[in-house]
């Protein structure tokens, strides 16, 4: 098989899920018992070189049975393509997905089908930048302009941004580039960590890890709250203690409020001077969060998790909604759609400080991140992407921290590929380590 005529021969799927409401990890107002989870694809070909494509939506436990059952439905538009011409064009893959009349009547563009799409995409990309020899950062930051523009769907959101709009962008955005590249191979990017802040962790738990956090380097940690006032005013008390001034504490209330109650809890813990309050209230209520952020002034309001597409994030910028744009890079549709939004972004000049707290998040985001830093925003200032330690042991390349910074990933691909014994361990419901438990249980009974 010569590789111009290699084809797509598989679309596996795995139903992974994570026993991490056991210790509370991931915990917060809204989830208070995840277990992360992983709707996982592989793309495998005919191609001879044992290269294969990995992706992955995020869910946290039950239902991720549905988000598999929606990569299944995708099958047959991806078997039998061009392994060549689909890494040369990821985005044809996406236009047909997204454009299938029948499957769109599921979104448009939103929910389960939407982020199955978004996994494919990204299972894509792994392959591509696998087969170029990069890690996709790379590939993606110095990839020419005119092509990256071709990857991305300007419908709905062209009243904001057009394809010259990000033609320009790009092409200002590469300058430098090159002494960026060295520093950030160098450095790293920044990150923020939101493992000390889980909301069931007990006060000693959260300020060991807080301490712990600020001993490996890191400026800025996060707290979840929105449960119960006085506990988060007694928490946020314990954790400004722990880190003292210099270091920035957000909170995120995963969407726990109304607008009203919002702005009166923000204010209530305006005293420990948090950073940014993050998702306030509905994701995709912008008028809602754009009046939060007015009232709650200068704590920054931050959002973008569970925002559903571009069009969406298009409204937040344009309302004038949200001080930090948190891009996903397993909610929209794959690193094509992120890019239009790291576009949007860099036109409304809004930071994006990337939500990663997700099994495999943070392996993924980081490639973005360090592409917008590369050849588009050209800073890190005001950016922070966020890292929890939690599984990631399960990934062949795990996401390396020094300092408080990402390093670099070498690998080529997306950083997706989960181990294969992991897979077998922790897959639903006849995985080694869930038919245990279950017999463990039985045998209690």
């Amino acid at each position: 098989m010569t590789a111009t005529s290699a084809r797509i021969t598989a679309l596996d799927t795995h139903d992974v899920r994570f026993p991490t409401s056991r210790e509370l990890d991931g915990s917060d107002a809204m989830n208070p018992d995840p277990d992360y989870s992983a709707a996982y694809v592989v793309l495998r070909t005919d191609a001879g070189d044992g290269l294969e494509g990995h992706g992955f939506t995020f869910t946290i436990g039950r239902g991720n049975e549905i988000q598999v059952t929606a990569l299944d439905a995708l099958r047959s538009h991806v078997l039998g393509r061009s392994v060549e011409e689909l890494c040369a064009d990821p985005g044809s893959l996406s236009r047909d997905l997204i454009g299938d009349s029948q499957l769109r009547w599921l979104g448009p563009e939103k929910g389960v089908m939407h982020m199955a799409i978004g996994a494919v995409v990204n299972a894509v990309w792994d392959l591509a930048a696998k087969r170029a020899g990069e890690p996709l950062w790379r590939l993606l930051a110095h990839a020419d302009p005119e092509w990256l523009v071709s990857q991305v769907d300007f419908r709905y959101i062209a009243d904001a941004l057009t394809p010259e709009d990000a033609l320009g962008l790009l092409r200002e955005g590469r300058r430098g580039l090159a002494e960026r590249e060295e520093l950030l191979l160098r450095r790293g990017y920044p990150g923020y960590t939101t493992s000390p802040g889980w909301l069931g962790y007990s006060d000693e738990k959260l300020t060991r890890l807080a301490e712990e956090a600020v001993r490996d380097g890191f400026t800025q940690i996060k707290l979840k709250v929105g449960a119960d006032l006085e506990d988060d005013v007694r928490r946020l008390r314990a954790a400004r203690a722990a880190v003292g001034d210099g270091v920035r504490i957000a909170i995120d209330a995963n969407q726990r409020w109304n607008v009203a109650e919002a702005i009166e809890w923000t204010k209530a813990l305006a005293e420990f001077d948090p950073y940014w309050i993050e998702e306030p209230t509905s994701p995709d209520d912008v008028l809602g969060h754009a009046t939060v952020r007015q009232a709650v002034a200068p704590v920054r309001v931050a959002t973008g998790e569970h925002v559903q597409n571009r069009i969406v994030f298009k409204q937040l910028l344009q309302a004038g909604s949200l001080d930090v744009l948190q891009i996903d890079a397993a909610r929209v549709g794959g690193v094509n759609e992120n890019l239009a939004i790291l576009l949007l972004a860099a036109k409304f000049g809004v930071p994006v400080c990337p939500h990663a707290g997700g099994v495999g998040l943070c392996e993924l985001v980081q490639h973005l991140s360090m592409f917008d830093y590369l050849a588009l925003s050209g800073t890190t200032e005001g950016r922070v992407i966020e890292y929890v330690d939690h599984l990631h042991q399960h990934f062949t390349e795990p996401v390396v921290m020094r300092d408080g910074h990402y390093a670099a990933p070498l690998a080529p691909g997306f950083s997706a590929t989960m181990r294969a014994e992991s897979i077998t361990e922790f897959r639903y419901p006849d995985g080694v380590f869930w038919t245990a438990d279950r017999a463990a249980q039985e045998e209690a009974v």
